[in-house]
Protein backbone atom coordinates (compact mmCIF):
# COMPACT_ATOMS: atom_id res chain seq x y z
CA UNK A 1 0.00 0.00 0.00
CA UNK A 2 0.91 3.52 -0.57
CA UNK A 3 -0.28 6.40 1.59
CA UNK A 4 -0.11 10.21 -0.02
CA UNK A 5 -0.71 13.14 2.31
CA UNK A 6 -0.37 16.52 2.38
CA UNK A 7 -1.35 17.49 -1.16
CA UNK A 8 -4.13 19.72 -3.17
CA UNK A 9 -6.01 16.82 -4.15
CA UNK A 10 -7.55 17.52 -8.06
CA UNK A 11 -10.63 15.15 -8.00
CA UNK A 12 -13.24 14.73 -10.32
CA UNK A 13 -15.32 16.98 -8.55
CA UNK A 14 -13.34 19.35 -6.71
CA UNK A 15 -10.10 20.90 -5.24
CA UNK A 16 -9.31 18.99 -1.70
CA UNK A 17 -6.53 20.89 -0.09
CA UNK A 18 -4.13 18.33 2.63
CA UNK A 19 -5.99 15.46 1.23
CA UNK A 20 -4.42 12.31 1.06
CA UNK A 21 -5.15 9.02 -0.90
CA UNK A 22 -4.73 5.45 -0.37
CA UNK A 23 -3.38 2.71 -2.90
CA UNK A 24 -3.31 -0.51 -3.11
CA UNK A 25 -2.06 -3.15 -6.49
CA UNK A 26 -1.67 -0.39 -8.42
CA UNK A 27 -5.22 1.22 -8.33
CA UNK A 28 -6.71 3.99 -6.09
CA UNK A 29 -8.60 2.73 -2.87
CA UNK A 30 -9.30 5.95 -1.07
CA UNK A 31 -9.43 9.58 -1.57
CA UNK A 32 -10.32 12.14 1.37
CA UNK A 33 -9.21 14.55 3.62
CA UNK A 34 -5.95 13.60 5.35
CA UNK A 35 -7.78 14.56 8.59
CA UNK A 36 -10.93 11.62 7.64
CA UNK A 37 -8.53 8.96 5.80
CA UNK A 38 -6.00 7.82 8.59
CA UNK A 39 -2.56 6.07 6.80
CA UNK A 40 -3.51 1.83 7.53
CA UNK A 41 -0.52 -0.15 9.54
CA UNK A 42 2.41 -1.07 7.12
CA UNK A 43 1.69 1.20 4.18
CA UNK A 44 4.69 3.72 2.61
CA UNK A 45 3.86 6.72 3.52
CA UNK A 46 4.86 10.04 1.29
CA UNK A 47 4.65 13.47 2.73
CA UNK A 48 3.95 15.92 -0.52
CA UNK A 49 4.35 18.89 1.01
CA UNK A 50 1.82 20.81 0.10
CA UNK A 51 2.25 20.62 -3.70
CA UNK A 52 -0.79 19.51 -6.43
CA UNK A 53 -1.28 16.44 -6.66
CA UNK A 54 -3.15 15.42 -9.94
CA UNK A 55 -3.98 12.26 -12.38
CA UNK A 56 -0.93 11.57 -14.58
CA UNK A 57 -0.74 13.85 -18.09
CA UNK A 58 -2.08 11.37 -20.91
CA UNK A 59 -0.70 12.71 -24.67
CA UNK A 60 -2.49 11.62 -27.62
CA UNK A 61 -0.27 12.49 -29.95
CA UNK A 62 3.54 11.76 -29.63
CA UNK A 63 6.11 11.00 -32.47
CA UNK A 64 9.04 9.81 -30.41
CA UNK A 65 11.61 11.42 -28.50
CA UNK A 66 15.53 10.90 -27.20
CA UNK A 67 16.87 10.45 -30.43
CA UNK A 68 14.32 7.80 -31.00
CA UNK A 69 11.27 8.27 -33.60
CA UNK A 70 8.82 6.11 -33.68
CA UNK A 71 7.76 5.48 -36.94
CA UNK A 72 11.72 5.07 -37.96
CA UNK A 73 11.85 2.31 -35.00
CA UNK A 74 8.44 1.11 -33.59
CA UNK A 75 10.71 -1.28 -31.69
CA UNK A 76 11.95 2.11 -29.37
CA UNK A 77 8.82 2.79 -27.99
CA UNK A 78 9.49 1.17 -25.28
CA UNK A 79 12.87 2.84 -24.16
CA UNK A 80 11.01 6.44 -24.96
CA UNK A 81 8.51 5.71 -22.89
CA UNK A 82 10.95 5.05 -19.69
CA UNK A 83 12.14 8.85 -20.07
CA UNK A 84 8.65 9.80 -20.27
CA UNK A 85 7.62 10.15 -16.56
CA UNK A 86 10.07 13.42 -16.19
CA UNK A 87 7.17 15.25 -17.76
CA UNK A 88 4.56 13.77 -15.28
CA UNK A 89 3.62 11.59 -18.76
CA UNK A 90 1.62 8.54 -17.59
CA UNK A 91 0.17 7.31 -20.77
CA UNK A 92 0.55 8.04 -24.48
CA UNK A 93 -0.29 7.42 -27.97
CA UNK A 94 2.85 6.26 -29.72
CA UNK A 95 1.98 8.02 -32.99
CA UNK A 96 3.01 6.23 -36.51
CA UNK A 97 3.11 9.17 -39.16
CA UNK A 98 2.54 7.94 -42.86
CA UNK A 99 4.38 5.14 -44.08
CA UNK A 100 4.27 0.88 -45.43
CA UNK A 101 1.95 -1.27 -43.98
CA UNK A 102 4.52 -2.94 -42.52
CA UNK A 103 5.53 0.16 -40.09
CA UNK A 104 1.89 -0.22 -38.79
CA UNK A 105 1.96 -3.70 -38.03
CA UNK A 106 5.41 -3.75 -36.49
CA UNK A 107 4.43 -0.98 -33.97
CA UNK A 108 0.90 -3.49 -33.43
CA UNK A 109 3.56 -6.41 -32.52
CA UNK A 110 6.10 -4.14 -30.35
CA UNK A 111 2.95 -3.27 -28.04
CA UNK A 112 1.59 -6.79 -27.80
CA UNK A 113 5.29 -8.10 -27.12
CA UNK A 114 4.68 -5.99 -23.89
CA UNK A 115 7.90 -3.84 -21.83
CA UNK A 116 11.18 -5.36 -21.61
CA UNK A 117 11.84 -6.86 -17.83
CA UNK A 118 11.99 -3.88 -15.34
CA UNK A 119 10.62 -1.82 -17.82
CA UNK A 120 9.08 1.23 -15.75
CA UNK A 121 7.38 4.44 -17.55
CA UNK A 122 4.00 5.54 -19.32
CA UNK A 123 1.98 3.30 -20.32
CA UNK A 124 1.35 3.27 -24.45
CA UNK A 125 -2.41 3.03 -24.77
CA UNK A 126 -2.14 2.08 -28.48
CA UNK A 127 -1.07 3.62 -31.54
CA UNK A 128 -2.44 6.92 -33.18
CA UNK A 129 -1.90 6.46 -37.21
CA UNK A 130 -1.82 9.64 -38.71
CA UNK A 131 -1.71 8.34 -41.97
CA UNK A 132 -1.84 7.32 -44.82
CA UNK A 133 -4.90 8.46 -45.76
CA UNK A 134 -4.50 12.33 -46.03
CA UNK A 135 -4.64 15.52 -48.36
CA UNK A 136 -0.89 15.78 -50.10
CA UNK A 137 -1.60 19.21 -50.17
CA UNK A 138 -1.32 19.10 -46.61
CA UNK A 139 1.06 16.48 -46.27
CA UNK A 140 3.39 18.55 -43.90
CA UNK A 141 6.29 16.33 -43.07
CA UNK A 142 4.73 13.16 -44.65
CA UNK A 143 6.07 11.29 -47.42
CA UNK A 144 4.01 11.71 -50.53
CA UNK A 145 4.89 8.00 -51.61
CA UNK A 146 2.73 6.38 -49.13
CA UNK A 147 0.02 8.66 -49.39
CA UNK A 148 -2.90 6.56 -50.09
CA UNK A 149 -7.17 7.27 -50.64
CA UNK A 150 -8.93 6.18 -47.70
CA UNK A 151 -9.45 2.26 -48.18
CA UNK A 152 -11.38 0.06 -46.12
CA UNK A 153 -9.35 -2.66 -46.70
CA UNK A 154 -6.13 -1.41 -45.90
CA UNK A 155 -7.62 -0.67 -42.37
CA UNK A 156 -8.87 -4.22 -41.64
CA UNK A 157 -8.12 -5.26 -38.47
CA UNK A 158 -7.33 -1.76 -37.11
CA UNK A 159 -9.47 -1.12 -33.17
CA UNK A 160 -7.86 -1.43 -29.90
CA UNK A 161 -7.49 -4.81 -29.26
CA UNK A 162 -4.97 -4.87 -31.89
CA UNK A 163 -3.65 -1.79 -30.77
CA UNK A 164 -5.17 0.74 -32.98
CA UNK A 165 -6.89 4.02 -30.34
CA UNK A 166 -6.67 6.97 -32.90
CA UNK A 167 -6.76 7.09 -36.78
CA UNK A 168 -5.79 10.65 -38.21
CA UNK A 169 -7.76 10.91 -42.12
CA UNK A 170 -8.59 13.50 -44.29
CA UNK A 171 -12.46 13.57 -44.66
CA UNK A 172 -12.74 14.90 -48.13
CA UNK A 173 -11.01 11.95 -50.33
CA UNK A 174 -12.78 10.13 -51.72
CA UNK A 175 -14.38 6.34 -49.83
CA UNK A 176 -13.12 8.55 -46.64
CA UNK A 177 -16.76 7.87 -44.75
CA UNK A 178 -17.19 4.35 -45.79
CA UNK A 179 -13.95 4.02 -43.60
CA UNK A 180 -14.74 6.36 -40.97
CA UNK A 181 -17.93 4.33 -39.66
CA UNK A 182 -16.43 1.10 -40.12
CA UNK A 183 -13.25 2.31 -37.88
CA UNK A 184 -15.73 3.85 -35.22
CA UNK A 185 -17.93 0.52 -35.47
CA UNK A 186 -14.45 -1.16 -34.64
CA UNK A 187 -14.15 1.25 -31.89
CA UNK A 188 -11.23 3.50 -32.99
CA UNK A 189 -11.31 7.20 -32.43
CA UNK A 190 -11.19 8.96 -36.36
CA UNK A 191 -9.61 12.49 -36.01
CA UNK A 192 -9.75 14.90 -39.35
CA UNK A 193 -6.80 16.47 -39.98
CA UNK A 194 -3.91 16.84 -42.98
CA UNK A 195 -6.78 17.94 -44.73
CA UNK A 196 -8.29 20.11 -47.15
CA UNK A 197 -12.05 19.74 -46.28
CA UNK A 198 -14.39 22.80 -46.88
CA UNK A 199 -17.11 23.29 -44.23
CA UNK A 200 -19.90 20.54 -45.86
CA UNK A 201 -17.20 17.99 -45.95
CA UNK A 202 -15.97 18.57 -42.82
CA UNK A 203 -19.58 18.28 -41.42
CA UNK A 204 -20.34 14.89 -43.28
CA UNK A 205 -17.14 12.91 -41.62
CA UNK A 206 -18.25 14.07 -38.68
CA UNK A 207 -21.75 13.13 -39.22
CA UNK A 208 -20.05 9.56 -40.20
CA UNK A 209 -18.49 9.24 -36.80
CA UNK A 210 -15.12 11.93 -36.36
CA UNK A 211 -15.14 12.93 -32.59
CA UNK A 212 -11.38 14.37 -33.06
CA UNK A 213 -9.60 17.08 -34.49
CA UNK A 214 -6.05 16.57 -35.15
CA UNK A 215 -3.49 19.51 -34.16
CA UNK A 216 -6.29 22.15 -34.65
CA UNK A 217 -5.08 24.90 -37.63
CA UNK A 218 -2.40 23.04 -38.28
CA UNK A 219 -2.13 21.37 -41.78
CA UNK A 220 -5.85 22.46 -42.90
CA UNK A 221 -6.76 25.73 -44.44
CA UNK A 222 -6.98 28.67 -42.50
CA UNK A 223 -10.32 30.19 -40.80
CA UNK A 224 -11.61 32.36 -43.08
CA UNK A 225 -14.55 34.41 -42.53
CA UNK A 226 -16.88 33.32 -45.97
CA UNK A 227 -15.27 29.52 -45.67
CA UNK A 228 -14.99 28.47 -42.44
CA UNK A 229 -13.91 24.88 -43.16
CA UNK A 230 -12.66 22.13 -41.36
CA UNK A 231 -11.67 24.76 -38.46
CA UNK A 232 -15.04 26.70 -38.40
CA UNK A 233 -16.63 22.94 -38.09
CA UNK A 234 -14.28 21.68 -35.60
CA UNK A 235 -14.44 24.53 -33.38
CA UNK A 236 -18.81 24.58 -34.03
CA UNK A 237 -19.31 21.14 -33.25
CA UNK A 238 -19.41 20.13 -29.37
CA UNK A 239 -18.97 16.74 -29.58
CA UNK A 240 -15.55 17.11 -30.99
CA UNK A 241 -13.04 17.59 -29.19
CA UNK A 242 -9.47 19.19 -30.91
CA UNK A 243 -5.71 18.65 -30.18
CA UNK A 244 -3.57 22.07 -29.41
CA UNK A 245 0.05 22.17 -29.93
CA UNK A 246 0.38 24.94 -27.27
CA UNK A 247 4.22 25.66 -27.67
CA UNK A 248 4.06 29.57 -28.95
CA UNK A 249 5.26 27.97 -32.65
CA UNK A 250 2.52 25.67 -33.85
CA UNK A 251 0.16 28.39 -32.62
CA UNK A 252 0.36 31.99 -31.81
CA UNK A 253 -0.72 32.65 -28.12
CA UNK A 254 -3.94 34.44 -29.25
CA UNK A 255 -5.01 31.43 -30.77
CA UNK A 256 -5.30 29.35 -28.23
CA UNK A 257 -6.98 32.26 -26.37
CA UNK A 258 -9.47 31.93 -29.15
CA UNK A 259 -9.73 28.33 -29.39
CA UNK A 260 -9.97 28.23 -25.44
CA UNK A 261 -12.94 30.71 -25.78
CA UNK A 262 -14.73 28.32 -28.26
CA UNK A 263 -13.91 24.89 -26.96
CA UNK A 264 -12.21 25.20 -23.24
CA UNK A 265 -12.77 23.42 -20.91
CA UNK A 266 -14.71 20.65 -22.01
CA UNK A 267 -13.14 20.19 -25.56
CA UNK A 268 -9.62 20.54 -26.39
CA UNK A 269 -6.26 18.11 -25.39
CA UNK A 270 -3.14 19.59 -25.67
CA UNK A 271 -0.61 17.48 -27.66
CA UNK A 272 3.30 17.78 -28.15
CA UNK A 273 3.84 16.12 -31.37
CA UNK A 274 7.03 15.85 -29.75
CA UNK A 275 9.36 14.01 -32.33
CA UNK A 276 12.95 12.51 -31.55
CA UNK A 277 14.41 15.56 -30.70
CA UNK A 278 12.42 15.72 -27.52
CA UNK A 279 15.17 16.23 -24.96
CA UNK A 280 18.12 16.51 -27.14
CA UNK A 281 20.61 18.91 -27.82
CA UNK A 282 20.09 20.77 -31.39
CA UNK A 283 20.90 18.95 -34.72
CA UNK A 284 19.55 16.82 -37.40
CA UNK A 285 16.70 14.32 -36.12
CA UNK A 286 14.14 11.73 -37.87
CA UNK A 287 10.77 11.86 -38.23
CA UNK A 288 9.64 8.81 -40.32
CA UNK A 289 11.29 9.24 -43.44
CA UNK A 290 12.36 12.66 -43.48
CA UNK A 291 15.54 14.68 -41.88
CA UNK A 292 14.51 17.03 -39.32
CA UNK A 293 16.74 20.24 -38.68
CA UNK A 294 16.05 21.40 -34.85
CA UNK A 295 17.73 24.63 -33.84
CA UNK A 296 16.65 24.13 -30.23
CA UNK A 297 13.41 25.99 -30.41
CA UNK A 298 11.47 24.37 -33.09
CA UNK A 299 11.80 21.03 -36.14
CA UNK A 300 11.65 22.08 -39.30
CA UNK A 301 12.22 20.34 -42.66
CA UNK A 302 14.61 22.16 -45.13
CA UNK A 303 11.98 23.90 -46.92
CA UNK A 304 11.03 25.65 -43.35
CA UNK A 305 8.15 23.89 -42.64
CA UNK A 306 7.26 22.88 -38.98
CA UNK A 307 7.70 19.11 -38.59
CA UNK A 308 6.53 17.90 -35.17
CA UNK A 309 7.87 20.28 -32.04
CA UNK A 310 10.14 19.71 -28.92
CA UNK A 311 7.50 20.26 -26.71
CA UNK A 312 7.15 18.30 -23.15
CA UNK A 313 3.83 18.13 -22.44
CA UNK A 314 4.26 19.42 -18.66
CA UNK A 315 5.15 23.06 -20.57
CA UNK A 316 2.51 23.04 -22.79
CA UNK A 317 0.09 22.92 -19.22
CA UNK A 318 2.27 25.72 -17.94
CA UNK A 319 1.48 27.77 -21.62
CA UNK A 320 -2.17 27.52 -21.71
CA UNK A 321 -2.25 28.67 -18.17
CA UNK A 322 -0.11 31.38 -19.57
CA UNK A 323 -1.61 32.31 -23.28
CA UNK A 324 -5.67 32.02 -21.69
CA UNK A 325 -5.25 32.50 -17.64
CA UNK A 326 -7.42 29.83 -16.89
CA UNK A 327 -7.58 28.10 -13.98
CA UNK A 328 -5.41 25.29 -13.49
CA UNK A 329 -8.33 22.96 -12.89
CA UNK A 330 -9.62 23.63 -15.94
CA UNK A 331 -6.07 23.29 -17.79
CA UNK A 332 -5.44 20.33 -16.09
CA UNK A 333 -8.15 18.50 -17.56
CA UNK A 334 -6.87 18.87 -20.92
CA UNK A 335 -4.41 16.71 -20.23
CA UNK A 336 -6.02 13.76 -17.86
CA UNK A 337 -9.68 13.73 -17.50
CA UNK A 338 -10.50 15.20 -21.24
CA UNK A 339 -7.97 12.57 -23.49
CA UNK A 340 -8.84 9.61 -21.20
CA UNK A 341 -12.78 10.06 -21.98
CA UNK A 342 -12.35 10.57 -25.80
CA UNK A 343 -10.80 7.33 -25.37
CA UNK A 344 -13.22 5.67 -23.55
CA UNK A 345 -10.66 5.38 -20.61
CA UNK A 346 -12.44 7.48 -18.12
CA UNK A 347 -13.47 5.41 -15.55
CA UNK A 348 -9.54 3.49 -16.09
CA UNK A 349 -7.31 7.10 -15.97
CA UNK A 350 -7.43 10.54 -16.37
CA UNK A 351 -9.00 11.18 -12.57
CA UNK A 352 -7.98 10.02 -8.90
CA UNK A 353 -11.10 8.47 -8.00
CA UNK A 354 -11.51 4.98 -6.15
CA UNK A 355 -10.55 2.11 -8.62
CA UNK A 356 -8.85 4.26 -10.97
CA UNK A 357 -5.41 3.29 -12.01
CA UNK A 358 -3.21 5.04 -9.29
CA UNK A 359 -1.60 7.17 -11.93
CA UNK A 360 -0.20 10.50 -10.85
CA UNK A 361 1.95 13.49 -11.41
CA UNK A 362 3.08 15.99 -8.46
CA UNK A 363 3.96 18.70 -9.23
CA UNK A 364 4.99 22.05 -6.95
CA UNK A 365 3.34 25.49 -6.87
CA UNK A 366 5.41 26.92 -9.73
CA UNK A 367 3.89 23.66 -12.00
CA UNK A 368 6.97 21.78 -12.27
CA UNK A 369 7.08 18.05 -12.18
CA UNK A 370 8.44 17.27 -8.27
CA UNK A 371 7.26 13.30 -8.81
CA UNK A 372 5.32 10.91 -10.99
CA UNK A 373 3.48 7.79 -9.61
CA UNK A 374 2.46 4.83 -12.40
CA UNK A 375 0.31 2.29 -11.15
CA UNK A 376 1.29 2.77 -7.90
CA UNK A 377 4.64 2.46 -8.74
CA UNK A 378 7.11 5.71 -7.95
CA UNK A 379 8.82 6.36 -11.25
CA UNK A 380 10.35 9.36 -11.00
CA UNK A 381 11.16 11.85 -8.39
CA UNK A 382 13.02 15.59 -9.18
CA UNK A 383 16.36 16.03 -6.96
CA UNK A 384 15.12 18.52 -3.60
CA UNK A 385 11.35 18.06 -4.20
CA UNK A 386 9.39 20.27 -3.03
CA UNK A 387 12.40 23.27 -1.93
Amino acid sequence: MLYITGATILTPDTLMSDGAVLVEGGRIVAVGPADRLPCPAGATVYAAGGGWLVPGLIDLQFNGGFGHDFTADPSSIWAVAAHLPRYGVTAFLPTIITSPAATVAQAQAALAAGPPAGFAGAWPLGLHLEGPFLNPAKRGAHNPAHLRLPNRAAAAGWSPATGVRLVTLAPELPGATVVIRALCAAGVVVSAGHSMADLKQAQAGIAAGIRYGTHLFNAMPPLDHRAPGLVGALLTTPQVTVGLIADGIHLDPTVVALAWQAKGPHGITLVTDAMAALGMPPGRYPLGNETVIVDGSSARLADGRLAGSLLPLDQALRNLMAFTACAPAAALATVTRIPAGLLGLAHERGQIAPGAVADFALFNADWQVQATIIAGRWVYERAHAWA
